[in-house]
């Protein structure tokens, strides 16, 4: 097994001292809740990665290790507890999976790519995660992030500029590749996170949805094939969940000219969209504060949530810190002010609140991140809070938290 700065025993004897602390969580958690986490497969070697972006054979590691602070107590470089394993290592992935269903989290949301006519960062989910001996204990689905690739993104060493490496687009003929893949390879699988029985497919980008295939009839064309292929497989359906960024307070910004003249509902309920949430709270606008970000945040969640006519599932980020891709960014633009496990703590609560009050969906909740170490949004243990953000996803899923100490979070 390839680990990187660490042993493998110091990694068990980690995660023995945690687990010994923790009561086990099953899938679907002691209290009924789906606590699902964005997965970024960016940390291992593979060849597209290898020939476009990173070279040394680690994946993005190599660009979050040459992270540098941009001012006074600028926690740079982000310090991994476990050292920099690899994602697609299932050794790894049994001990990821270990720890958070430990803690609470039982559903990873895999980012998932396809570039170029073929996937791409698809191993951390492939030969990590699938061949983890203990993968039964961690539901899972698929977030297609079909976003455009800028090098500088990326790898600002080696793209300058922000010329592009691949687009986001595609055509007919690579939807219904992806379709029949994601079927085949991960729907049928008996950990694959359903709700009613329907597989989730998330999808990033509704503006790139909707250009891939040129107006909103030719969309609905497109995802009727999906949704016939997914019953011809067996399911009763397919649960379609599309990603908002919401700026400005309108979460149909991300359609694009496609939107004009139509509300978020109107286009939702033509194209056959079941669910909505967001990835981070970056739609808010990013601020300096934590927890003033996090108002701005719900905010919005409340503006969505009296608008939309299908669920709305919270989201709630660990923090934003983006810098290592990029070298103009200065204190502005990182969430530095009151980012602590307990102002987290504060907002899940809150999320756990909102999937309370809403009994007529599934208790979801999504964390950005699990592994988000290049934006500074991650559950994985470091050498600054160690196992602090996970343990309090399970105090407050679990309901055993103090709330005295926390009586005035919503003020």
């Amino acid at each position: 097994m390839k680990i990187i700065s660490i042993s493998f025993l110091t990694i068990c004897i980690i995660c023995l001292a945690s687990f010994s602390e923790n009561t086990r969580t099953n899938q679907k958690g002691t209290s009924g809740y789906y606590v699902a986490a964005y997965v970024w497969p960016s940390c291992q070697d593979e060849s597209m990665s290898r020939e476009y972006l990173w070279s040394e054979g680690t994946g993005e590691w190599e660009i979050i290790k040459r992270g540098t602070p941009r001012f006074e107590g600028h926690y740079q470089p982000r310090i991994p507890l476990w050292g920099y394993v690899l994602d697609d290592n299932p050794e790894v992935a049994e001990m990821k999976i270990e720890t958070a269903t430990a803690h609470g989290v039982n559903v990873f949301i895999y980012d998932w790519y396809w570039y170029d006519g073929k996937p791409f960062l698809e191993e951390a989910l492939n030969d990590g995660f699938l061949k983890a001996k203990n993968n039964h204990k961690m539901k899972f689905y698929i977030m297609w992030a079909n976003h455009d690739v800028p090098g500088n993104m990326w790898n600002h060493f080696r793209y300058p500029t922000d010329s592009l490496i691949w687009h986001g687009t595609i055509d007919m003929d690579n939807f219904k590749k992806i379709v029949e893949r994601v079927i085949r390879q991960y729907f049928m699988l008996p950990n694959y996170f359903k709700i009613n029985g329907e597989p989730v497919f998330s999808i990033f980008s509704a503006g790139n949805l909707l250009a891939s295939f040129g107006k909103l009839e030719n969309t609905r064309e497109a995802l009727d094939y999906f949704r016939n292929e997914v019953k011809k497989a067996g399911f009763p359906g397919l649960h379609l969940q599309l990603i908002g960024w919401g700026r400005n307070g309108f979460p149909n910004a991300g359609f694009g000219r496609f939107a004009e003249g139509k509300s978020i509902n109107e286009i939702v309920e033509y194209l056959g969209i079941n669910s909505y949430t967001t990835y981070n709270w970056t739609g808010a606008g990013i601020d300096e504060d934590y927890v003033k970000w996090g108002e701005k945040y719900m905010k919005l969640q409340e503006r969505w949530d009296s608008l939309l006519k299908i669920p709305y599932f919270p989201v709630v980020s660990v923090g934003w810190d983006n810098t290592p891709r990029y070298p103009s960014y200065g204190k502005e633009r990182v969430v530095h002010l009151n980012n602590t496990p307990e102002s987290f703590k504060a907002f899940l609560i809150r999320a756990k609140e909102y999937a309370d009050s809403h009994k007529e969906q599934p208790k979801l909740i999504i964390i950005n991140a699990w592994n988000e170490w290049v934006e500074g949004s991650y559950l994985e243990p470091d050498m600054r809070w160690g196992f602090s953000y996970l343990n309090a996803v399970r105090e407050v899923i679990s309901g055993k938290f103090d709330r005295f100490s926390l009586i005035n979070y919503k003020n």
